[in-house]
């Protein structure tokens, strides 16, 4: 008994320790995904909140409520009307009331589902007044970004996977050219494909959209935090589609104005007019 004892003290000792390593890896991580991670990355975005909440406070406790339930009659089934209980069984063919109630009781459920979804699809395709349009291009397999004239930009750039790896980049995360916007600010990212359907997603900011050729979707974000944030193409785009990925990194207005002046001659050969034009295009739904 006492060896059980002093072989438990060590044992409650480390799994202490491992909750609040993962308490602290959880509120120190942001951005990405960490290995063996479970859930979803920080939001960083009101958008990518309110999907937290709609999955981890009405899906999940929802559909954990009627796993359980069919669980249990399938274990109610199982002993009370298995041949040993019932020799003779029942010829019972209709209950009007039974199927009423598993009828209408799912339509409910469904509504109780459909009212704070179409809520939040409806914040997610009504573009508010953008500080900022980016546009970002689909490419096999990279992205391009461009920054508009009329906004302060008139420049653009290829965004390529960094192929050196060491502890400041992420492996098939970290990019050459990152894309930058300023806290707090409205952001529109305007998306479209030249060749191959890709699709366009961060999920510490909430939004997916799809890269199609000939289109231009759009979708938007607002981070209010600081930081770097990843995403990759999620649609099986070619042979190197694993190796596309996605960098926005999030300053200060300051910074973001320094970033601005210094990327205006770094990328100076890409040209004003035609990205004045591209974000001021129609844009297909």
């Amino acid at each position: 008994m006492k060896d059980a004892k002093r072989g438990a003290a060590p044992l409650a000792a480390i799994l202490v320790n491992i909750a609040a390593a993962g308490t602290v890896r959880a509120e120190d991580v942001f951005g990405r995904a960490e290995p063996g991670q479970i859930g979803f990355q920080t939001a960083v975005t009101p958008i990518a909140a309110e999907m937290h909440w709609f999955h981890n406070w009405l899906l999940l406790p929802i559909i954990t409520v009627i796993c359980l339930f069919v669980l249990a009659l399938l274990v109610l089934i199982v002993v009370k009307f298995n041949d040993k209980a019932n020799p003779q069984p029942s010829r019972t063919t209709h209950n009007a009331g039974l199927e009423v109630a598993w009828t209408v009781i799912p339509v409910l459920i469904l509504v109780v589902i459909a009212i704070p979804s179409f809520r939040l699809l409806t914040k997610q395709l009504t573009l508010p007044k953008a500080d900022i349009t980016v546009k970002a291009t689909g490419k096999q397999w990279y992205w391009s970004y461009e920054y508009p004239k009329d906004q302060g930009g008139g420049f653009g750039f290829d965004s390529l996977m960094q192929q050196q790896v060491n502890d400041d980049n992420l492996r098939l995360l970290a990019v050459d050219n990152e894309a930058v916007v300023p806290v707090g600010k409205i952001i529109n990212v305007q998306v479209t494909s030249s060749d191959v359907i890709h699709s366009f997603v961060i999920q510490a900011f909430g939004i997916r959209i799809d890269a199609v050729p000939g289109r231009l979707n759009q979708t938007w974000f607002r981070a209010d935090r600081e930081g770097i944030y990843y995403g990759q193409c999620s649609k099986i785009c070619g042979k190197d589609h694993a190796y596309m990925p996605i960098a926005f990194r999030v300053v200060s207005e300051q910074k973001y104005a320094e970033w601005l002046s210094e990327a205006k001659q770094k990328f100076a050969a890409a040209g004003g007019n035609d990205l004045t034009l591209a974000a001021n295009a129609p844009l297909e739904r």
